[in-house]
């Protein structure tokens, strides 16, 4: 029965094995020629990356899987394909865009880019609407956007009548050429969410744009706009700080698609959900209420305020003075018997002189020769520490090394990190692949040990204690690996007495 369940056992750990050494072998001829190309490219750019993988994945502690498991930063998909930092918009406004003409036939073209079409839908949300409204179930997009231009054509021609005329006999013209009422509804969604304190009307007239023949129209131009055409003017500073805060609110959405209504759909859900974010509860207009009742106060028409006080009362300050005087003076109780054990102590101490005088101290709490090592292990440290900051207060203890000594404690310093992330990645042990894993890596750390302390022991004598306290935060972190090690190894071997069939 015993030889049936051993036999069974090696079956299953062998079949165990299998399976791990042909993904291992196959997970490289999986690998795509832009990964490859990427590693190399990492390897030839980083030197102690390079050094790492030569010592490691060639001398076989690691594989190549293995070493690189750990850098999946390095080679993301994001870092294949596109820079991670998101692009913004340029400056360019949309009005800008100048068509090309053909001088025969008096026709203009427009080429539209998405980045222009997510411009235009991102400063105009009456214009996205639209064109989910009308596209393509009323006209095609070509039909759309020449309506657009048109539009803005009027614009330019700064004749209001003959806009007012055109917008009375299209209906969807007249959408692109009357004012936006998704972006004033915005607008004053934005203005009550304002400080109800803050006098927004305070500097209304200090300029002339509220005059008649006065301000800078679109384009640069001054003109006199008839009352009942006025909902067809459009002035430049308006589109200047429409496009200004689109801007600096920069890509809302990460959408690349050539698709304009994926993209004008997309547009219009985020603006739902940042508008559902910002609506205002009813808490926050009764706060609202009562901050501009409380502000709206003024300080000369309120009663005075009596806060309730406790009157101090103190008819001879000299009472008060000697109270707290006499408190101090005071003598605690069990004071006769403080001052009897006072001289009881005193007894008792010059009884233990007089006998370590005449017999000498049998146990000292330390010994001498260890108290000895302490000290002149301080006034060493003390020493060189004097010497170094003497000399240059801003120079590290790396830098007044050789440089091949400094390179090998920095690049020892980099391997021990190596091996420990993959060692303490590697429990618990549950398999005969991390088994054999551990049991590599464990091996390199004591050659690296070695290492570490034949380093120590070849630099000069005035900078083997400075070395020494680099090299000791190194041997701590392979020292508690060791033990770690052996603590588990321990009590893998003790459960596989336990039971035969145990993995060890």
């Amino acid at each position: 029965m015993h030889a049936c369940r051993d036999f069974i056992t090696k079956a299953l750990a062998k079949c165990e094995e299998e399976p791990n050494k042909s993904v291992v072998s196959t997970s490289s001829e999986q690998l795509s020629i832009k990964e490859l190309e990427l590693r190399f490219k990492l390897l030839r750019e980083n030197s102690e990356l390079q050094r790492l993988h030569k010592q490691f994945v060639e001398s076989k502690v690691l594989t190549e899987d293995e070493f690189w498991a750990t850098r999946k930063k390095l080679l993301g998909k994001d870092s294949i394909r596109k820079s991670k930092q998101q692009l913004g918009l340029k400056s360019m406004m949309v009005s800008g865009i100048k068509p090309s003409t053909d001088g025969r036939t008096n026709r203009v073209t427009f080429n539209l880019t998405p980045e222009i079409i997510f411009q235009i839908f991102a400063e105009k949300p009456a214009v996205r609407q639209a064109f989910i409204n009308y596209v393509p179930s009323k006209m095609t997009e070509k039909d759309f956007w020449t309506k657009y231009f048109r539009a803005e054509y009027l614009y330019s021609t700064k004749n209001t009548a003959v806009a007012a005329a055109e917008a009375a006999e299209d209906e969807e013209l007249a959408v692109f050429l009357k004012p936006d009422e998704i972006l004033a509804r915005e607008t004053r969604h934005k203005i009550r969410r304002v400080d109800p304190t803050l006098d927004m009307e305070a500097d209304q007239g200090d300029d002339y744009t509220h005059l008649m023949d006065h301000g800078i129209q679109r384009d640069g131009t001054m003109d006199v706009v008839e009352p009942q055409n006025d909902q067809f003017k459009r002035s430049l500073l308006q589109d200047l700080n429409r496009h200004a805060a689109v801007v600096l609110e920069g890509r809302s959405i990460d959408v690349e698609s050539e698709d304009t209504r994926i993209v004008a759909e997309a547009l219009t859900r985020v603006k739902q959900v940042s508008k559902a974010d910002g609506e205002t509860t009813k808490d926050a207009n009764q706060e609202r209420l009562e901050r501009m009742s409380r502000v709206a106060g003024m300080e000369d028409l309120q009663a005075p305020q009596n806060f309730p006080l406790a009157p101090l009362s103190i008819k001879d300050p000299r009472d008060y003075f000697e109270s707290q005087q006499g408190n101090v003076l005071n003598v605690p109780r069990g004071a006769k018997g403080l001052k009897r054990n006072v001289h009881e102590a005193y007894g008792l101490l010059k009884e233990s002189i007089l006998e370590i005088r005449a017999t000498g101290l049998s146990d000292p709490l330390i010994k001498p020769e260890v108290s000895f090592e302490v000290f002149s292990s301080l006034t060493r440290t003390i020493a060189t520490a004097k010497n170094i900051n003497g000399k240059n207060p801003r120079e590290s203890f790396l830098d007044r090394l050789p440089k091949s000594t400094k390179d090998e404690v920095l690049h020892h310093w980099t391997s021990i990190q190596e091996l420990l992330k993959h060692f303490w990645s590697s429990y618990p042990i549950t398999t005969t692949y991390l088994h054999t894993k551990v049991g590599k890596l464990k091996d390199a750390m004591s050659n690296t040990y070695s290492k570490l302390e034949a380093m120590k022991e070849s630099v000069q004598s005035d900078l083997r204690h400075q070395v020494s306290l680099l090299v000791r935060p190194m041997q701590q972190a392979l020292d508690a690996a060791f033990h770690h090690y052996e603590v588990d190894l321990q009590r893998r071997t003790a459960k596989s007495g336990e039971r035969p069939n145990g993995y060890v």
